[in-house]
């Protein structure tokens, strides 16, 4: 049977390990202090032994590390690296060319880093290594620096190309090119960058073959550009075909470099305006009589065509590239037919000038303008039979946006200033056209007062809005009608002519009687800023007689016919504001 443990051994064992544990605890104490103490002591500095890029940086921190390395390795940095390019000798500034050095990068790799680490500690006191700086690009300008040697020692690649020169097919052959390899010069140059005495970079260049080379070319030529000048492609309208030529549509064609290969595309605007010059696209256009050479000239109705431009450039490029036979092109259209035909045009038989008449003008510059704007609108006219002219219809409104200045008029008896003053001078000289060419006045009336540069009694003013000159085409046969001016000068006067071309109906003479029922002038004075001096004349009353003797197999009679004119007197008008202008 075992013995009991005496009670006074019980308290011996407890004594001991409190003993123990005390002195587990100030060793434990002890090194805590220690390893802490070895921690503040080595902070974030380098171990001691240690260097970058040949440049000893240890025991320090890392930010006085940094600048150590900086400071060490700033011959190295800033010096040029020598370089032969295919045995061509250059010199590369470090900086320009995107290289530099991270220095507080190379510091921590180096060991430059405050940790608890006990394998950092141990090192920072025992230990060190050499390590090389951590270089550092910049891409953007690595890339513009390649470029510039590129530029100097190599060529560029140039890409083949075909084109179209009217129905003729332009290529240009490709250039293989010589350029730096990027990856390579960028080792070769971070290799180089921080070394002791390195030797010259030798740096090769690299054939660069262009995007679009020898092949790429005949496959365009063979499967687009030689069908594409081959023949005509015909384009099917509803009940008419049409044939555009490869000298009308191959400036709407070009070969496009994209991925490697020449692709065919297609102007869809300007292949529009190619068919549309083929065909009237739109509504119909009427037939009508121009002069040209001096002469009458039919100008033939043209059908009128719309059609699908988007189906015209889905299906354009297609047909283009195929064979002879079966280049053709179907388009959904709509066929519109003038309602005044060719025939209708030749017979009315405008052949010949059966009237002319000029006016003189003094020299305006205002008159220059609008006599010669509203010469320009009338010119051209065709008269059907039984159509009336209205001068004010075919001007249009006298409006600076229509073309017109402003003038002198006559309103209530004296020269104002207005839009359009002198137009009435080509309303007189239309007027005497169409009195010695025999067509019917419908609407005329003569200025207020006679103006002497105008034939007495046989002249006519017109005023937007309220007076018109309106004449009937009552002949058989069609009137074109020309019109035009002479401008004046200061040494000059100014001519408007007025002819009338038709087949000739009547003969027409004239008579003109004497003055009668004088009415004397008064005398006005007017007090405005505005006014413009006039020395009055009289007024008085006049006929004019039109007779008509029908000529080529006309056998119409027509009575004589009278004008009667009354002129009112002209005023005399005195300006008594002092400060009146006569502008």
């Amino acid at each position: 049977m075992p013995k009991k443990p005496r009670s006074d051994d019980q308290p011996r064992d407890k004594v001991g390990a409190k003993v123990v544990l005390w002195l587990l605890f100030g060793l434990a104490a002890l090194f805590g202090g220690l390893y802490v103490g070895a921690h503040y002591a080595a902070g974030d500095k380098v171990p001691r032994n240690t260097t970058v890029s040949g440049v000893r940086i240890g025991g320090h921190s890392q930010a006085e590390a940094a600048q150590r390395l900086e400071a060490g390795l700033a011959d190295k940095v800033n010096r040029g690296i020598a370089v032969t390019v295919d045995g061509d000798d250059t010199t590369l500034d470090p900086a320009a060319s995107g290289l530099s050095v991270d220095y507080e990068a190379s510091v921590a790799e180096a060991g430059g880093e405050e940790s608890w680490d006990p394998v950092r500690l141990w090192n920072y006191f025992t230990g060190g290594s050499s390590s090389e700086a951590q270089v550092q690009v910049d891409n953007d300008a690595f890339n513009a620096s390649l470029l510039a040697l590129d530029d100097q020692f190599g060529t560029q690649a140039v890409n083949g190309t075909v084109g179209f020169d009217g129905a003729e097919i332009t290529r240009t052959d490709p250039v293989t090119g010589q350029a730096l390899d990027p990856a390579d010069t960028l080792a070769a140059l971070r290799s180089a960058y921080l070394q002791d005495d390195p030797a010259p970079v030798a740096l090769e260049m690299s054939d660069v073959v262009p995007d679009i080379d020898s092949s790429d070319v005949q496959e365009a030529l063979d499967s687009f550009a030689s069908p594409a000048v081959a023949a005509p492609v015909t384009l099917g309208f509803e009940g008419s075909n049409v044939k555009v030529f490869p000298a009308d549509y191959t400036p709407a064609l070009s070969l496009v470099a994209t991925d490697g290969e020449l692709v065919p595309t297609l102007d869809a605007a300007t292949l529009t305006e190619v068919v549309g010059s083929k065909v009237t696209t739109g509504a119909a256009v009427d037939a009508t009589v121009q002069l040209v050479d001096g002469k009458p000239q039919v100008v033939p109705a043209k059908p009128g065509v719309t059609f699908d431009a988007a189906e015209l450039e889905a299906g354009f490029l297609a047909a283009v590239a195929k064979p002879q036979g079966e280049r053709t092109l179907a388009l959904s259209s709509q066929v519109s037919q003038p309602e005044f035909t060719t025939k209708d045009a030749r017979a009315l038989k405008i052949k010949e000038r059966v009237s002319t008449f000029p006016t003189y003008f003094p020299y305006a510059e205002y008159r220059n303008i609008n006599i010669g704007r509203a010469a320009e609108l009338i010119n051209g006219t065709v008269l059907k039979p039984g159509e009336t002219f209205s001068l004010n219809d075919t001007v249009g409104e006298r409006t600076k946006a229509n073309g017109f200045t402003e003038g002198f008029i006559i309103s209530d008896g004296i020269l104002v200033r207005d839009l359009g003053g002198g137009v009435s001078q080509m309303a007189t000289t239309t007027f005497n056209a169409m009195f010695f060419a025999g067509l019917q006045d419908v609407e005329h009336k003569p200025h207020s007062f006679y103006i002497d540069r105008y034939p007495i009694g046989r002249e006519a003013t017109v005023a937007w809005g309220a007076v018109d000159l309106r004449f009937t085409n009552d002949t058989p046969y069609g009137v074109l009608i020309q019109a035009n001016v002479t401008p004046s000068t200061p040494s000059s006067s100014g001519v408007a002519t007025v002819s009338m071309w038709s087949t000739k109906y009547w003969d027409i003479t004239t008579t003109t009687g004497n003055r009668y029922n004088p009415t004397k002038p008064k005398t006005r004075e007017i007090d405005t800023v505005e006014c413009h001096p006039n020395t009055g004349f009289d007024g008085f009353d006049i006929d004019v007689v039109r007779y008509f003797k029908p000529v080529n197999g006309n056998t119409e009679t027509r009575d004589d016919e009278v004008f009667h004119t009354t002129y009112i007197p002209s005023d005399t008008v005195v300006c008594t504001n002092p400060n009146a202008t006569d502008g």
